[in-house]
Protein backbone atom coordinates (compact mmCIF):
# COMPACT_ATOMS: atom_id res chain seq x y z
CA UNK A 1 0.00 0.00 0.00
CA UNK A 2 0.99 3.59 -1.23
CA UNK A 3 0.00 6.36 0.76
CA UNK A 4 0.02 9.80 -0.48
CA UNK A 5 -0.72 13.67 0.78
CA UNK A 6 -1.96 16.23 -1.32
CA UNK A 7 -2.47 18.55 1.87
CA UNK A 8 -5.60 19.57 3.97
CA UNK A 9 -7.31 16.20 3.87
CA UNK A 10 -6.60 14.86 0.48
CA UNK A 11 -5.38 12.12 0.12
CA UNK A 12 -4.15 9.14 -2.85
CA UNK A 13 -4.02 5.54 -1.76
CA UNK A 14 -2.50 3.03 -3.76
CA UNK A 15 -3.86 -0.46 -3.21
CA UNK A 16 -3.96 -3.64 -4.89
CA UNK A 17 -3.95 -2.19 -8.41
CA UNK A 18 -6.12 0.70 -7.64
CA UNK A 19 -6.28 4.18 -6.70
CA UNK A 20 -8.69 6.16 -4.04
CA UNK A 21 -8.84 9.52 -3.80
CA UNK A 22 -10.01 10.98 -0.35
CA UNK A 23 -11.45 14.86 0.35
CA UNK A 24 -10.12 16.62 -2.38
CA UNK A 25 -10.29 20.30 -2.29
CA UNK A 26 -10.52 23.31 -4.77
CA UNK A 27 -8.43 26.18 -4.77
CA UNK A 28 -11.01 28.64 -3.98
CA UNK A 29 -11.74 27.32 -0.67
CA UNK A 30 -8.41 26.77 0.33
CA UNK A 31 -6.05 29.26 -1.67
CA UNK A 32 -3.98 25.51 -2.17
CA UNK A 33 -4.01 24.07 -6.09
CA UNK A 34 -4.90 20.67 -6.34
CA UNK A 35 -3.25 17.91 -7.75
CA UNK A 36 -5.44 15.98 -10.81
CA UNK A 37 -5.25 12.49 -11.01
CA UNK A 38 -6.93 9.42 -11.79
CA UNK A 39 -8.36 7.40 -9.38
CA UNK A 40 -10.64 4.19 -9.10
CA UNK A 41 -12.75 5.37 -6.06
CA UNK A 42 -13.23 9.15 -4.47
CA UNK A 43 -14.43 9.08 -0.86
CA UNK A 44 -16.42 12.48 -0.16
CA UNK A 45 -16.25 12.75 4.11
CA UNK A 46 -18.64 16.15 3.85
CA UNK A 47 -20.19 18.34 1.64
CA UNK A 48 -17.46 21.58 2.32
CA UNK A 49 -15.84 22.69 -0.57
CA UNK A 50 -12.71 22.44 1.16
CA UNK A 51 -13.13 18.40 0.75
CA UNK A 52 -15.67 17.63 -2.44
CA UNK A 53 -13.91 18.73 -5.44
CA UNK A 54 -14.69 15.94 -7.60
CA UNK A 55 -13.56 17.77 -10.79
CA UNK A 56 -9.89 17.41 -9.94
CA UNK A 57 -10.51 13.51 -9.87
CA UNK A 58 -9.98 11.84 -13.71
CA UNK A 59 -11.21 8.76 -14.95
CA UNK A 60 -15.02 7.42 -13.63
CA UNK A 61 -14.39 6.25 -10.17
CA UNK A 62 -17.05 5.07 -8.04
CA UNK A 63 -18.15 7.79 -5.66
CA UNK A 64 -18.96 7.35 -1.82
CA UNK A 65 -20.01 10.57 -0.17
CA UNK A 66 -21.51 9.30 2.69
CA UNK A 67 -22.11 6.37 5.29
CA UNK A 68 -22.75 2.99 3.31
CA UNK A 69 -20.57 0.04 2.59
CA UNK A 70 -18.62 -1.06 -0.88
CA UNK A 71 -16.12 -3.95 -2.00
CA UNK A 72 -14.26 -3.53 -4.76
CA UNK A 73 -11.78 -5.97 -6.14
CA UNK A 74 -11.13 -7.18 -2.37
CA UNK A 75 -10.81 -3.43 -0.92
CA UNK A 76 -13.39 -3.19 1.73
CA UNK A 77 -14.65 0.57 2.38
CA UNK A 78 -17.28 1.51 5.05
CA UNK A 79 -18.37 5.29 6.09
CA UNK A 80 -20.30 5.86 9.03
CA UNK A 81 -21.82 9.27 10.11
CA UNK A 82 -20.11 11.68 12.81
CA UNK A 83 -20.46 15.33 13.22
CA UNK A 84 -18.41 18.39 11.93
CA UNK A 85 -18.79 20.10 15.57
CA UNK A 86 -19.70 19.75 18.80
CA UNK A 87 -23.32 20.37 18.42
CA UNK A 88 -24.15 16.97 16.73
CA UNK A 89 -24.29 18.50 13.53
CA UNK A 90 -26.18 21.66 14.47
CA UNK A 91 -23.32 24.09 13.37
CA UNK A 92 -21.51 22.63 10.34
CA UNK A 93 -23.74 19.77 9.55
CA UNK A 94 -22.65 15.90 9.43
CA UNK A 95 -19.00 13.85 8.36
CA UNK A 96 -18.44 10.64 7.36
CA UNK A 97 -15.36 8.93 9.02
CA UNK A 98 -14.14 6.14 6.33
CA UNK A 99 -12.79 3.08 7.33
CA UNK A 100 -10.54 1.15 4.58
CA UNK A 101 -9.24 -2.31 4.56
CA UNK A 102 -7.09 -3.85 2.32
CA UNK A 103 -3.87 -5.75 2.22
CA UNK A 104 -4.78 -6.52 5.85
CA UNK A 105 -4.35 -3.50 6.90
CA UNK A 106 -6.90 -1.12 8.25
CA UNK A 107 -7.06 2.55 6.99
CA UNK A 108 -9.27 5.27 9.32
CA UNK A 109 -9.56 8.88 7.36
CA UNK A 110 -11.56 10.70 10.09
CA UNK A 111 -13.00 13.54 7.64
CA UNK A 112 -14.25 16.94 9.24
CA UNK A 113 -14.50 15.25 12.50
CA UNK A 114 -15.32 17.99 14.87
CA UNK A 115 -16.91 16.26 17.68
CA UNK A 116 -14.64 15.44 20.87
CA UNK A 117 -15.74 11.79 21.76
CA UNK A 118 -17.32 9.47 18.96
CA UNK A 119 -19.60 6.88 20.43
CA UNK A 120 -18.93 4.14 21.74
CA UNK A 121 -20.43 1.97 18.48
CA UNK A 122 -18.27 4.47 16.65
CA UNK A 123 -14.96 3.82 18.47
CA UNK A 124 -16.12 -0.07 18.57
CA UNK A 125 -15.23 0.65 14.83
CA UNK A 126 -12.57 2.02 14.25
CA UNK A 127 -10.58 -0.11 17.24
CA UNK A 128 -8.65 -1.75 14.68
CA UNK A 129 -7.16 0.65 12.92
CA UNK A 130 -3.53 0.29 11.98
CA UNK A 131 -3.18 3.58 10.14
CA UNK A 132 -5.00 6.78 11.02
CA UNK A 133 -5.20 9.43 9.51
CA UNK A 134 -6.31 12.17 11.88
CA UNK A 135 -7.51 16.27 11.73
CA UNK A 136 -5.08 18.57 14.03
CA UNK A 137 -5.62 21.69 13.48
CA UNK A 138 -8.45 22.90 15.33
CA UNK A 139 -10.98 25.46 15.01
CA UNK A 140 -13.22 23.21 12.03
CA UNK A 141 -12.31 20.23 13.64
CA UNK A 142 -10.96 18.76 16.28
CA UNK A 143 -7.75 20.54 17.85
CA UNK A 144 -4.58 18.95 18.63
CA UNK A 145 -5.13 18.06 22.23
CA UNK A 146 -8.86 15.95 21.12
CA UNK A 147 -6.55 14.58 18.71
CA UNK A 148 -4.12 12.88 21.35
CA UNK A 149 -7.40 11.98 23.12
CA UNK A 150 -8.22 10.15 20.24
CA UNK A 151 -5.30 8.41 19.24
CA UNK A 152 -5.05 7.13 22.92
CA UNK A 153 -7.91 5.15 22.53
CA UNK A 154 -7.48 3.94 19.44
CA UNK A 155 -3.78 3.00 19.68
CA UNK A 156 -3.34 2.72 15.80
CA UNK A 157 0.47 1.51 14.92
CA UNK A 158 1.12 5.24 12.64
CA UNK A 159 -0.37 8.31 13.10
CA UNK A 160 -0.85 10.52 9.79
CA UNK A 161 -1.59 14.35 10.77
CA UNK A 162 -4.00 16.37 8.28
CA UNK A 163 -5.76 19.20 8.25
CA UNK A 164 -3.67 21.82 9.43
CA UNK A 165 -2.25 25.00 8.71
CA UNK A 166 0.09 25.31 5.65
CA UNK A 167 1.46 28.00 3.67
CA UNK A 168 -0.98 30.01 1.53
CA UNK A 169 -3.60 28.04 3.47
CA UNK A 170 -7.13 30.72 3.52
CA UNK A 171 -8.57 28.70 6.67
CA UNK A 172 -6.90 29.25 9.94
CA UNK A 173 -5.92 26.26 11.36
CA UNK A 174 -3.36 25.44 13.70
CA UNK A 175 0.20 24.56 13.27
CA UNK A 176 1.50 21.07 12.51
CA UNK A 177 3.81 22.32 15.57
CA UNK A 178 1.48 22.04 18.14
CA UNK A 179 0.08 18.40 17.48
CA UNK A 180 4.17 17.64 17.68
CA UNK A 181 4.24 19.11 20.87
CA UNK A 182 1.73 17.86 22.10
CA UNK A 183 2.11 14.12 21.53
CA UNK A 184 5.21 14.25 22.79
CA UNK A 185 6.60 12.03 19.69
CA UNK A 186 9.46 12.74 16.80
CA UNK A 187 7.68 12.77 13.37
CA UNK A 188 9.30 10.65 9.91
CA UNK A 189 8.92 12.88 7.49
CA UNK A 190 8.31 11.25 4.06
CA UNK A 191 7.03 12.19 0.56
CA UNK A 192 5.22 8.64 0.76
CA UNK A 193 4.10 5.78 2.94
CA UNK A 194 5.24 2.42 1.72
CA UNK A 195 3.41 0.22 4.07
CA UNK A 196 2.85 -4.11 4.10
CA UNK A 197 1.31 -5.67 7.10
CA UNK A 198 4.38 -7.15 8.29
CA UNK A 199 6.34 -4.21 8.47
CA UNK A 200 3.81 -2.06 10.35
CA UNK A 201 5.13 -0.60 13.97
CA UNK A 202 4.91 -2.65 17.02
CA UNK A 203 4.39 0.50 19.00
CA UNK A 204 2.59 3.96 17.90
CA UNK A 205 4.56 6.05 15.16
CA UNK A 206 4.09 9.56 13.88
CA UNK A 207 4.76 10.04 9.91
CA UNK A 208 4.35 13.44 8.64
CA UNK A 209 3.88 13.55 4.78
CA UNK A 210 4.87 15.96 2.93
CA UNK A 211 2.69 17.62 0.69
CA UNK A 212 2.98 16.55 -2.70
Amino acid sequence: MIIQWFGHSFFRLETKGKIIAIDPYSEESTGLKPSRFKADILLISNQQEDHNNKSVIMGDPFVLEGPGEVEIEGIFIEGFLSFHDKKRGEARGENTIFLLESEDIVVCHLGNLGEPQLKEESLEKVADTDILLIPVGGNYTIDCEEAVSFINQIEPKIIIPMHYALPHLKIKLDPLEKFIKSIGKKPEVLDKLIIRKNNLPQETKLIVLNKQ
